[in-house]
């Protein structure tokens, strides 16, 4: 649902740039509360991976596919306002190295794909684990809604957007009606890609999983034939399974998973244009579509530029982008991670002189 320079005009592109920023700032002083030394580097991975993921189209109707948006998979997996963040760093990698989603577009990309995906996921999630048993499956099931929802939601959001600052005239009805529809069936590819994805890191390490937390039960011991919850310091350990090695492990099992996924998987993707390309060409929006900006760069399209094996070419391409992106992110989080650091220091050190 990547949208091209040209699809909105410029006043809106300018306002929904402006909603954009104002949604990160909002998120990286919200993920100051959210990330910790576990988890910060988890994040980057998590953008790595749904960069990965987004190289792989899937069909979902005659002459459409779809790929996975992220924001839910991401609320879920690091917190909303890293999940927005996570988003934002996927989207900026491909805007600028792989010239997918305009520049002058980045930011209604942002809102729609970031802020909106996360916002409704999110949302949905809470809600449902608040009225379901409090255990794993719970998650797994609210997480597949969650991000069923999503992907729906985006396609409104997008469509009122066009309808504001649409640069063709096409009748909105139309528009909102394929945009969804088409999305609807989007959105269950989605759904099982994050359900999947959240299961099997709840399996292995739940207290990683931000949406799992409070749901472990607490650790009991038998004392004279009787079971009662063991003192915090013996259940601090077991919370954290295998502690920093196990982190390690995840981290490295995720980071592989990443690069096989985008430098394999992906050649085997579908060549149909997505929901919002085929959308966009059935109804005429994509009459003033402009040439992306960073149409030559050397990465432009998913491939690596001079390289003529098409196999070889969008591998490579896929390596370097999940590579970029997993540096990127972890950098930006462990800045975010250090703030946070920094900002309870000073804390401690204000009340301890008062």
């Amino acid at each position: 649902m990547h949208v091209p320079d040209g699809f909105i005009n410029a006043p809106v592109s300018v306002a929904a740039g402006v909603v954009a920023a104002a949604a990160v700032a909002v998120s990286l002083r919200g993920a100051r509360r959210e990330l910790d030394e576990r988890t910060a580097p988890l994040a980057g991975l998590v953008a790595a991976f749904i960069f990965a993921v987004q190289m792989l189209n899937f069909p979902v109707a005659a002459g459409t596919s779809g790929h996975l948006l992220g924001g839910a998979l991401a609320a879920i997996l690091v917190g909303p306002y890293t999940g927005v963040l996570c988003v934002s760093v996927v989207l900026l990698m491909q805007g600028i190295l792989f010239a997918d989603g305009g520049l002058t577009a980045l930011g209604v990309n942002v809102t729609v794909m970031g802020v909106v995906t996360v916002v409704v996921a999110y949302g949905i999630f809470r809600g449902l684990l608040g009225i379901l048993p409090p255990t794993r499956r719970s998650v797994t099931v609210a997480a597949f809604t969650g991000a069923l929802l999503s992907v729906p939601a985006a396609a409104a959001a997008f469509t009122a957007v066009y309808a504001i600052g649409g640069t063709t005239d096409v009748p909105i009805g139309k528009v909102i009606t394929a945009m969804v529809g088409v999305h609807v069936l989007i959105g269950i590819g989605e759904a099982a890609i994050t359900a999947a994805t959240v299961g099997a890191v709840i399996a292995v390490r739940p207290d990683l999983v931000h949406g799992a937390r409070g749901l472990t039960a607490p650790l009991k011991l038998r004392v004279d034939g009787a079971l009662v919850d063991a003192p915090a310091a013996a259940a601090a350990p077991a919370a954290t399974g295998a502690g920093a090695g196990s982190t390690r492990k995840v981290w490295a099992t995720g980071l592989v998973t990443a690069l096989v996924l985008a430098g394999f998987v992906s050649f085997y993707a579908s060549a149909n244009p997505d929901g919002l390309e085929k959308v966009a060409a059935d109804k005429g929006i994509d009459e003033k579509a402009e040439e992306h900006a960073a149409a030559d760069s050397p990465l432009a399209d998913y491939s690596v530029k001079d390289v003529d094996d098409a196999r070889l070419s969008g591998g490579l391409a896929g390596v370097i982008g999940v590579g970029v992106t997993v540096v990127a992110g972890t950098g930006i989080f462990w800045a975010v991670r250090r703030r946070r650091t920094e900002d309870l220091t000073a804390t401690s050190t204000s009340v301890s002189a008062g």
